[in-house]
């Protein structure tokens, strides 16, 4: 019995000690991973990845398709029902609480790391806030002051002054195909809206000036989140708050008088603030469709909202635009579907091109020392050149 009681104690150390050993490693393992995921979120590049990861091009231009239709409707009751007839104050009021949430966000630490400010200088994001306000800001007022039709007929000059701006400031060309794509879209988008032109002189002013600014806020929303690891909330929290000064300097000069004489009440204060919270989502699903596609596409899924929402009235609701307008709106989605496809086989042809590199027949090797060193050389180049790919 006292061997059998030994040999039982020694198994049962070393299980016990087997025990401790796999528990220790499956600890070392969870800590290291519970460490690479927080590296991960708390690093520029990291956020980056994440955001790519969880919000790709289709993703992210649903959601802000999706809001984009929901603030139309929202803002269209608070200018019409609540009577708040003050554009820029209510951009204000959308930036201000966008402003809040963002830093709430931060206390949580639930804000992506932004980048080391070396690899973005200062003077980038104070010029796409101020040009965040300008384009905000003019596109409300141009809308109030403005038919809806002839809101959509300016904002098609958008397309050519994108690409004419992309292509001064980083020499970005487009095919033939892609231009008469977009060609065709204008054409049906203008075609479609023909039926209500209505503007005067001072709204008209406000719409040719809100032109340039809005085609310069989707480039650099773009171009920074491309090309400086900049992820949408991080970019929003440096940028807001110089928008929101912004926005308090254009509130004079384009607001009607008599915002103080407001009558604010229950009912009308969560009508705003549900504006509000939808004007957070549009700028962030917004920032996340420039930054998973470009500055075209967007506005082409502008263009694309527009069409649905005049197709969708007549067969939802029965409403008449015309059959002119129906054709119009037809055309325009035939090509921006034309253009989708382009800009598919483009992302396809990229790792299409590297393909051959993988397909090199490897020499064989030959029986002296020289040789064989050369082809062991040939055989390296082309494991690693694979490896790349």
């Amino acid at each position: 019995m006292g061997l059998l009681d030994s040999l039982l104690q020694r198994d049962g150390r070393k299980f016990i000690k087997r025990k401790d050993s796999d528990a220790g490693e499956a600890g070392r393992a969870l800590e290291e991973l519970r460490g690479s995921i927080y590296n991960e979120l708390r690093t520029s590049e990291g956020a980056k990845r994440q955001q790519q990861r969880f919000c790709g091009p289709v993703v992210a231009m649903t959601f802000n398709f999706l809001v984009s239709v929901g603030i139309i409707l929202t803002n269209k009751f608070v200018m019409g029902q609540v009577g708040f007839n003050f554009p820029i104050f209510l951009t204000l009021i959308h930036y201000s609480v966008a402003w809040i949430l963002l830093a709430l966000f931060k206390a949580l630490s639930l804000l992506p790391v932004s980048p080391p400010s070396k690899t973005t200088p200062f003077s980038s994001l104070f010029a796409l806030g101020v040009v965040m306000s300008f384009a905000t800001g003019l596109a409300n007022t141009s809308l109030k002051h403005n038919s809806v039709g002839f809101y959509q007929m300016i904002k098609i000059a958008v397309t050519p002054t994108i690409v004419l701006a992309e292509f001064i400031l980083f020499s970005k060309t487009i095919s033939c195909k892609k231009v008469l794509a977009l060609v065709v879209v204008s054409a049906g988008v203008a075609v479609a809206t023909v039926t209500d032109l209505e503007f005067n002189l001072f709204g008209a002013c406000i719409a040719i000036a809100w032109i340039v600014p809005s085609a310069i806020n989707k480039i650099l929303w773009s171009n920074l989140q491309q090309h400086a690891n900049w992820t949408a909330l991080a970019l929003m929290w440096k940028t807001t708050p110089v928008t929101v000064f912004f926005l308090l300097a254009l509130m004079p000069w384009l607001d009607p008088p008599g915002v103080l004489l407001f009558k604010w009440n229950i009912n009308n204060s969560s009508t705003i603030l549900i504006s509000a919270l939808l004007g957070f989502l549009l700028q962030w699903s917004g920032a996340l469709a420039l930054g998973a596609t470009s500055a075209t596409s967007h506005v082409v899924l502008g263009q694309f909202k527009t069409c649905v929402i005049l197709l969708g009235g007549y067969v939802l609701f029965n409403s008449d635009p015309g059959f002119v307008s129906i054709c119009g709106a037809v055309t325009a989605l035939c090509g921006m579907t034309v253009y989708t496809s382009l800009n598919l086989q483009k992302s396809l042809e990229g790792p299409s091109k590297q393909l051959p590199k993988q397909n090199v027949s490897l020499p064989k090797p030959k029986t002296t020392t020289e040789g064989g060193g050369t082809d062991s050389i040939a055989v390296t180049d082309v494991t690693n050149t694979t490896n790349i790919v």
